[in-house]
């Protein structure tokens, strides 16, 4: 009889009691509101990082192709990426840094989160100017 009780007392012990269960519970409570917002913290910084990888791409090669067409003019100069691109936007500023040194600083800006983010792509171009012996070019 003794050997039956035992089965009968280990059999009651086979299952996790309330406070156990209470514990586990409270425990859970407070690791899933952290984890998930560290999650949601992670998905944001990747899609910060993605706009301003995309958004320096579209910077860069909007900005060569002015330079290699000599297609800037003025500052106030701007624009749009087309379909392929339609949330990202651009503006152009000049500014004469030395003799015959111009900077185009390219501004690309998107909207984010409903607040307009934005990078900045510049150069240097050298632009000669003409002189009495008619050796410089403008663009």
């Amino acid at each position: 009889m003794n050997a039956s009780r035992r089965a009968i007392r280990h059999s009651r012990r086979s299952g996790f009691t309330l406070v156990e269960v209470l514990a586990a519970l409270v425990v859970i409570g407070i690791v899933l509101p952290v984890a998930m917002s560290g999650a949601s913290l992670a998905m944001r910084a990747g899609s910060i990082a993605r706009h301003q990888a995309e958004a320096a791409t579209l910077g860069e090669a909007k900005l060569t192709e002015m330079v290699s067409m000599t297609t800037w003019s003025s500052s106030g100069a701007g624009g749009d990426f087309g379909q392929d691109f339609p949330q990202y936007r651009w503006t152009l500023e000049t500014a004469q840094r030395d003799l015959d040194v111009t900077e185009l600083l390219l501004s690309v800006i998107w909207k984010e989160r409903g607040e307009d983010r934005s990078i900045k792509v510049s150069t240097l171009v050298y632009v000669p100017t003409t002189t009495g012996t008619g050796s410089g070019t403008t663009p």
